[in-house]
């Protein structure tokens, strides 16, 4: 059987005018009421969703657990697959001879701030501080809970979270939406990505499904994200000086989540509309130059010898127990308090949780990734989205976090950044460090943090704001109309300002985990998708058949 040239039409039917000029009717109507109802739901019955949704959650953990963990191996497996293989690796997500858009310094920043850097802030002190109370290994009596003999333990499991896994999760979608948006000349969508799989039938309803569940996955993941960074930023606004926004027991007020959501989503919305190449750019790169400053006191300032050592100790854990880590899952006897039970539960907890969080983030930050990715090979986009980014997570983790450790474990702190909230406790380390010097020095700590805070949560709210309106524009990169952009500016914060009230981060968190369950399978499908093109198209250039979508043009008469 001859080879023929792969599909590089998917047409997709928009709306010729009016208000959804330019946009899916099906795409964008359907994703609009389910956020809505998702919203109105949660504000006004908050006690009945907070009920469904945790239910939901429990039956998700119960019997998922083990998808969520081997989806995320096969995510990294299919990664690094592709960047050894001869064939893959050379391929320009492009066409052949075509360059990068952005320099690697603007590039890695977007990607950074976009993927995962607002995390840093709260995760980077907060992980590696919580496990090092407890993990499994505390669990099974094999190290002690807040014991030197832990702080190996809760590297490995802190690196676990934010290294290959994560952005393997991230760089799978990405390749797929370059790979066949600029090869193919297909739509810059999530459909887009399948049709080796199920052709020009994407361009109906089964495309619009396609879509919708990325839409709602991308909104939940998202407000994931600026749920936590919410939190953050009222616990640094209080630091610096502005009252009545958090509670006794270090929540924020609802007065707190309007304040820091007006903020947020203001200037988030604001940006969004000036474009990837000029607000998300520019923010990216103030947000990268702080994160490095930050970083830089940490490691001269803080505990410069005991993060050395996590870092390179803690590397050498987690490579060496990543394969068990990666299809290891724990069984629960169904005893409450037994070492199984437990152990399941804290699988649930941290693993689970994260890799639902990171498939939700997917779509999102991989359509993103594509689209500043154009003209990079396969293998240069793994190594710089996937292994790069994994060894600044370590840095943070191993420096920020080894400082609050250290702190702790010698005595210093006695408890000061332990007993702190998550969000609040980089605050409080610092101003432990630095009030003894001169308390302006900690308070303008604190104002770069919250400065650094709002960028990285700007840049990650704004960007999924295009993402979405991208998706539901058929993969329309340019601008599109304004109206939709506020929308969606607005549907964001009041989704994360809904869930917030009606059951705080855990009720973001447990509609996350639900959300992201069917765009895993859609991921699933992606890697068969994209290594069949892959194989296809080494045959397709063996027989001399063209499978760019700029040889077809040109070989058409």
């Amino acid at each position: 059987m001859s080879m023929k040239p792969p599909l590089t039409d998917l047409p997709i039917k928009t709306a010729e005018g009016g208000f959804y000029h330019g946009f899916s009717l099906d795409v964008t109507v359907i994703s609009k009421i389910i956020i809505s109802a998702l919203v109105v739901w949660a504000i006004f019955w908050p006690i009945q969703s907070g009920v469904v949704l945790n239910g939901l959650n429990g039956f998700i953990l119960g019997n998922f657990a083990a998808w969520y963990i081997w989806v995320v191996a096969l995510f990294v497996i299919v990664c690094i697959g592709l960047a050894i293989w001869p064939t893959a690796g050379r391929l320009n997500l492009g066409q052949d001879g075509e360059g990068p858009e952005f320099s690697n310094f603007s590039w890695f920043s977007m990607m950074f701030g976009a993927g995962i850097g607002v995390g840093m802030l709260t995760w980077a002190v907060a992980e590696p501080v919580t496990h090092f109370g407890n993990n499994p290994e505390v669990i099974q009596g094999l190290t002690t809970g807040a014991g030197a003999d832990n702080v190996r333990m809760a590297y490995k499991w802190s690196f676990l979270h934010w290294g290959l896994g994560a952005w393997a999760c991230y760089a799978v979608t990405g390749l797929s939406l370059a790979f066949f948006s600029y090869r193919r000349g297909l739509p810059l969508t999530i459909r887009s990505s399948l049709t080796p799989l199920f052709g020009s039938s994407l361009s109906g309803k089964l495309g619009h499904l396609i879509d919708i569940v990325a839409v709602v996955a991308t909104i939940l993941g998202v407000a994931q994200t600026l749920g936590f960074g919410v939190e953050q930023f009222v616990a640094g606004l209080t630091r610096i000086g502005i009252g009545g926004l958090m509670e006794a027991d270090g929540g924020a007020t609802v007065l707190g989540v309007v304040v820091a959501l007006l903020i947020i989503m203001g200037a988030s919305t604001l940006s969004a509309l000036s474009g990837v190449g000029k607000g998300i750019k520019w923010l990216s790169n103030i947000n990268m130059t702080l994160s490095i400053i930050l970083l830089g006191f940490f490691i001269i300032f803080g505990a410069t010898w005991f993060g050395a050592q996590a870092m390179v100790l803690g590397i050498w854990d987690y490579l060496i127990a990543l394969p068990e880590l990666s299809f290891n899952v724990f069984k629960s006897d169904g005893v409450e308090g037994s070492e199984s039970f437990l152990l399941a539960q804290w699988q649930g907890w941290w693993p689970v949780f994260y890799w639902a969080w990171w498939i939700a983030f997917a779509p999102f930050v991989g359509l993103f990734l594509a689209r500043i990715s154009r003209g990079r090979t396969i293998r240069e986009f793994v190594l710089g989205a996937m292994i790069v980014p994994s060894l600044m997570c370590f840095v943070w983790f191993a420096w920020a976090g080894g400082t609050a450790i250290d702190l702790e474990l010698n005595g210093e702190a006695n408890g000061l950044i332990f007993d702190a909230a998550n969000g609040d406790k980089i605050f409080a380390m610092t101003e432990f460090m630095l009030a003894p010097i001169a308390d302006a020095l900690a308070w303008a700590m604190a104002m770069l943090i919250v400065v650094l805070l709002m960028t990285f949560l700007v840049t990650s709210a704004d960007s999924a704001v295009l993402i979405v309106n991208t998706i539901n524009a058929a993969g329309d990169e340019g601008p599109k109309a304004r109206p939709h952009i506020i929308f969606w500016g607005g549907a964001l914060g009041l989704v994360v300002a809904g869930l917030l009230v009606s059951g705080g981060t855990s009720a973001i968190q447990t509609a996350m985990v639900i959300g992201a369950l069917p765009f895993s399978v859609v991921m699933v499908l992606m890697c068969v998708a994209l290594v069949k093109a892959i194989y296809n198209d080494g045959k397709r250039e063996a027989a001399g058949v063209p499978a760019t979508i700029d040889e077809i043009e040109a070989a058409q008469p």
